[in-house]
Formats: C-alpha cells, structure tokens, sequence
C-alpha cells in the first residue's frame, strides 16, 4: 500500500492546538505502518522547517521520532519539500535516511506511472512567488539566513510561512486552475496520475486516461491518499482512524 500526505503545516498555530493536529497525525503514521509500503510526504509537512548545522526546530520532536520508526520497520519515505517546508539541510538525510526531494518527482508504482509535485509555482499567474522561490532558496540567501541566531531565525521563518499561508488562501488564482492544467498536461505525456498538494482542496478528477489529486489539508477536514491494487482513493483521516 502506498500513501500520500501533504499540507499538514505542523506549527502554524499555538503549540496547544497544534499538538491536537499532531496526535491526529501520529495516530495516522502507526495505523498506516501496518501495511504501508512507501508513504509520500508530498510538502508543507510543517508549516516551516529551516535548520542549522546543529539546531533544528524541537516542536517537532515528536513527528521527526513517529517516522523515524517508520524507518526502522523498513518503511520507504520519499519527502518533497513544498513552499514552506524548503529549509532543509541535511538532518532528514544523514539522520533519519529520509531522502529530500527539492523539485517535483516521477515513480512507478504497480506498473502505473505517477507524476509528484507539491504544487507550488504551478498556477499561471504565480510568477511573483515563482521569482521569490528562486530567491529564497538561493545558495547566497540560506548563508545569509544561518548567520542568524536559532532562535531569531526560526522566528523569522514562523512569521513569513504564516503570512505566505494567508496570502495563498486569499489569492484569486482566476478562472484557470494552473495546477490542474499542468497536471493535464503531464497526462497528455503518459502519466496515470498526477498527485499535488498546495491549494488545500482535496479533489480527484479525471483527464482523458488519467488521474488528477489534490491531496486537500489539515485544518479543517484532514485528507490523504492510498493507492493500492490500481486504485486511488482519497480519505477522511478521522473517518480512517475511527475503523
């Protein structure tokens, strides 16, 4: 069984409430460690992550040890980083031999061709985060960045990941749906399925001989995806959990 799971943005609100979403979450990763096989972590797993040589940030402690378990019962994680989640070094490798995808990825799983992508920069009239994705995740402003005090740093990151989130739910994308577009357009070239994060709208639709998923979000009505047997489906977390 292979599953998916994006835009939980672990931290974005106080450490009180986010410990509820987070026990949702760590409930999730046992259940799913009886039969999953690989599990996608397809970006903005945390609502921010950006560490230093020694320093990573220690709310998240608990998530960082449930799939380092994972991982010790021989359960293959593939991890994309999305727009929030981009500060990563080299913890999750060296550490938890969690590989760190920073672009968009391809994989066959069952003899079916899958197309991965958080989702970011996709919509058409994203070019202003597109130029500031560029900048952000620059050699230059990442030096920059880890001169900086841990904990100065790291407030830092809290604070724009917050704001980024509240312009991202705001923002009129237009009629067009850029990410729906392109993941047509990956479909036309062959792919079976197309699986983003990204917008929070959890959907499954269909293109020619294809699938399209967003895998929705974690604020209001937690969603994930399976895909096992040839078949993908997207589901209620709580529902799942309640079986």
């Amino acid at each position: 069984m292979y599953y998916f799971i994006s835009d939980l943005h672990l931290g974005y609100h106080e450490r009180s409430c986010d410990k509820i979403r987070e026990d949702v979450f760590l409930n999730l990763l046992d259940k799913i460690s009886l039969d999953c096989q690989t599990l996608f972590l397809v970006g903005d797993i945390f609502d921010y992550w950006f560490e230093y040589k020694t320093v990573i940030p220690k709310e998240f402690y608990r998530t960082i040890s449930a799939l380092h378990k994972l991982k010790q019962k021989g359960i293959k994680i593939e991890y994309l980083m999305g727009n929030h989640d981009f500060g990563h070094r080299d913890f999750f490798e060296k550490e938890l031999d969690i590989k760190i995808y920073r672009g968009d990825i391809t994989q066959e799983l069952d003899g079916k061709k899958f197309y991965i992508s958080h989702g970011d920069g996709k919509s058409h009239n994203d070019i202003g985060y597109k130029i500031l994705k560029k900048l952000l995740r620059s050699p230059w402003a990442n030096f920059l960045y880890r001169i900086i005090h841990p904990d100065i740093g790291i407030g830092i990151a809290s604070g724009f990941s917050k704001s980024s989130r509240r312009f991202t739910s705001d923002k009129d994308y237009g009629e067009s749906d850029g990410m729906k577009d392109f993941a047509h357009s990956k479909i036309d070239e062959g792919f079976d399925y197309v699986i983003m994060g990204h917008r929070h709208i959890a959907e499954v639709t269909t293109h020619q001989n294809g699938t399209y998923v967003n895998l929705g979000e974690w604020f209001e009505r937690p969603t994930f995806g399976t895909f096992s047997k040839g078949e993908f489906k997207l589901l209620d977390v709580n529902d799942f959990l309640s079986k």
